[in-house]
C-alpha cells in the first residue's frame, strides 16, 4: 500500500467562530480519520518513537490495535503507562518527543501519534462503562502534595500497585495546572475531571484546600504513618520584569489572568472573580502560557491582542500549532520588541479622578539578534533610540513561573537550587529521606509530560524503597 505523505488533517473549529467562544478548537478524529492515520506506521522493529516518549507508551503496539478497530485495546495499552492519555492526546508537544523519532518523518510527515492517542482515550471515555479494579492492598501509606500531571502521575502508578494514595491539592478542584493554566478552549475541564475520578476509582484519595506548609506540613504527615512523601506543587510563582509601571491596575501575571478565567470562570456575565473584557491587551512572553493568555483575552472580548516578543519567529518557544492558530484567529505578534516600561494615566489636578493608576500603553524598544547565548539561541540586543508605544488597556506577563518558597521554608533538610527548584537525584529523590519531588516545583515551568515523567520516576523509587 502506498505511503500517505502528510497527517490527515485534524478536523477544528473556523477561527473568526472559535476566537469568540471557549469550546474546544481541534475537533478530533472520526473513526475513518483515526484508522486512515494508523494504517501509516510503518510498526518498526527499533520503535524510535517510544524513546521519544517521556511516560514510555508503547506507541506501536497502541497503534497496531487501532489498525483492527479494537480501540479499546489501544487504551488499554496506553493506559498501562500513562495515567492521563486524554490531557496527553491534547496538550503534550508530540512534534519534539514521540513523533520527532517517527521513522516516517524521515521523508514524509510523522504519524500523528497524539491524535491517535487521543482518540483512543476519547473513544474509551465515551464508551467504557466497568470502573478499574482497585489492586489488592500492600499496606503502604504515600502522600502526594499536588494534583497536578507529576502528582497524579505518581499517585496513579502507586496506586496499580496497591498503595494507599492521600493526593493533597491546595486549589478546591483538583488538576493543577491542568484546571487553573490550561484554557478550556485546549483541554476541557470535564476531559481532566474525568481523569481524576478514574484515579479514585483506582482508591486514590484527593482532598482539595489543604495547603502543605500551612494547613498540614511535610513532617506532619510523616506523623499521620505516610512512609514517603511525593512533592509536586508545581511553579505558581510568577515572574516579572522589574520595569516601572508593573503596579498599575491593569497589569496581571498570565497565572492570575489564567487561573481566574479557567479556574473562576471570569467569562461568565455575573462572574465571582471580574477580568478584563474589551479593549486592547499586550501579552508579553513567547512561550505557550503567553498564547494561551493572548488566545484567552480574545475571547473574553478584546478588541486587539498583541504578542510582544523580543526575539523572532523562529526562536518563538511556544508549540508551532498554537502559534498558527493564534495567527488564525487574528493575534498580532509584535516580534524583536522588549517592554521597558507600562504607561499609566496621572491626574495630579484630580487625585480623585477613577481614571488614575490604570494602564494606558506599554513602550517598547525595537531589538535585533546578535551572538547565541549559553542555550544556543541569538541574544537579543537593543535597538538605540527605537522606543515605540503601543496604545493598550491591559498587560498581561508571561516570561515563565518559580516554585513556590513555602514548602522549602517549612520542610527541614529540604535543599533547593539558586531558582527555588528543589534538588533531587536521578531517581527523584530529595536531600531528605523518604521525601521526594518532581515537575515544575524541580525544574520551574515545563510541560505536562515532562512532570509525568517525573512523577512515574519517583513512583518507581518510592515502590522500590519501600518493597525493596
Amino acid at each position: 500500500m502506498a505511503i500517505i505523505p502528510k497527517k490527515n488533517e485534524m478536523p477544528t473549529q473556523e477561527p473568526k467562530v472559535r476566537a469568540r467562544n471557549f469550546n474546544e478548537v481541534a475537533l478530533g478524529y472520526t473513526e475513518e480519520i483515526a484508522l486512515a492515520e494508523a494504517q501509516r506506521c510503518l510498526n518498526c522493529k527499533n520503535r524510535p518513537c517510544v524513546e521519544g516518549c517521556p511516560v514510555n507508551v508503547q506507541i506501536p503496539d497502541f497503534i497496531a490495535k487501532m489498525k483492527t478497530g479494537d480501540f479499546e485495546g489501544a487504551y488499554e495499552v496506553i493506559n498501562a503507562t500513562s495515567s492521563l492519555p486524554a490531557v496527553c492526546g491534547r496538550v503534550c508537544p508530540q512534534e519534539k518527543q514521540c513523533e520527532s523519532k517517527c521513522t516516517l518523518g524521515i521523508k514524509f510527515e510523522p504519524v500523528g501519534i497524539g491524535r491517535l492517542e487521543r482518540f483512543a482515550a476519547d473513544w474509551h471515555n465515551s464508551h467504557a462503562t466497568e470502573k478499574p479494579k482497585i489492586p489488592a492492598p500492600n499496606g503502604h501509606k504515600v502522600a502526594i502534595v499536588g494534583s497536578g500531571p507529576s502528582g497524579l502521575t505518581c499517585a496513579g502508578d502507586l496506586a496499580k500497585k496497591g498503595y494507599k494514595v492521600s493526593v493533597f491539592e491546595a486549589l478546591h478542584v483538583a488538576g493543577g495546572v491542568l484546571v487553573y493554566g490550561i484554557p478550556e478552549f485546549r483541554l476541557p475541564k470535564a476531559i481532566v475531571a474525568k481523569e481524576v475520578e478514574t484515579l479514585k476509582a483506582l482508591g486514590v484519595d484527593i482532598e482539595t484546600n489543604v495547603i502543605i506548609g500551612k494547613t498540614l506540613t511535610v513532617d506532619e504527615l510523616f506523623e499521620a504513618g505516610y512512609e514517603a512523601v511525593f512533592i509536586g506543587s508545581g511553579a505558581g510563582l510568577p515572574n516579572f520584569m522589574n520595569i516601572p509601571g508593573e503596579s498599575l491596575k491593569g497589569v496581571y501575571s498570565a497565572n492570575e489572568f489564567l487561573t481566574r478565567s479557567n479556574l473562576m470562570k471570569a467569562y461568565l456575565d455575573d462572574p465571582v472573580t471580574p477580568i478584563m473584557k474589551g479593549g486592547k491587551v499586550a501579552v508579553v512572553g513567547g512561550g505557550n502560557v503567553a498564547m494561551d493568555a493572548a488566545r484567552t483575552a480574545l475571547r473574553l472580548g478584546a478588541d486587539k491582542v498583541y504578542v510582544v516578543y523580543r526575539r523572532s519567529m523562529e526562536e518563538l518557544p511556544a508549540r508551532r500549532e498554537e502559534v498558527e492558530h493564534a495567527i488564525e484567529e487574528g493575534i498580532d505578534f509584535r516580534l524583536l520588541n522588549n517592554p521597558v516600561e507600562i504607561l499609566g494615566y496621572n491626574n495630579p489636578e484630580n487625585p480623585r479622578d477613577p481614571k488614575n493608576g490604570f494602564v494606558t500603553g506599554i513602550r517598547c524598544i525595537k531589538m535585533e539578534l546578535g551572538e547565541p547565548d549559553a542555550g544556543g539561541r541569538r541574544r537579543p540586543v537593543e535597538i538605540e533610540g527605537s522606543e515605540f508605544d503601543l496604545d493598550v488597556d491591559t498587560v498581561i506577563m508571561a516570561i515563565g513561573t518559580s516554585p513556590n518558597p513555602l514548602i522549602k521554608s517549612t520542610t527541614e533538610g529540604l535543599e533547593v537550587n539558586k531558582r527555588g527548584g528543589i534538588i533531587v537525584n536521578e531517581e527523584g529523590l530529595t536531600t531528605r529521606a523518604n521525601v521526594y519531588a518532581g515537575g515544575d516545583a524541580v525544574t520551574g515551568a515545563a510541560t505536562v509530560i515532562s512532570a509525568m515523567g517525573a512523577g512515574k520516576t519517583a513512583a518507581a523509587a518510592i515502590d522500590k524503597a519501600l518493597m525493596g
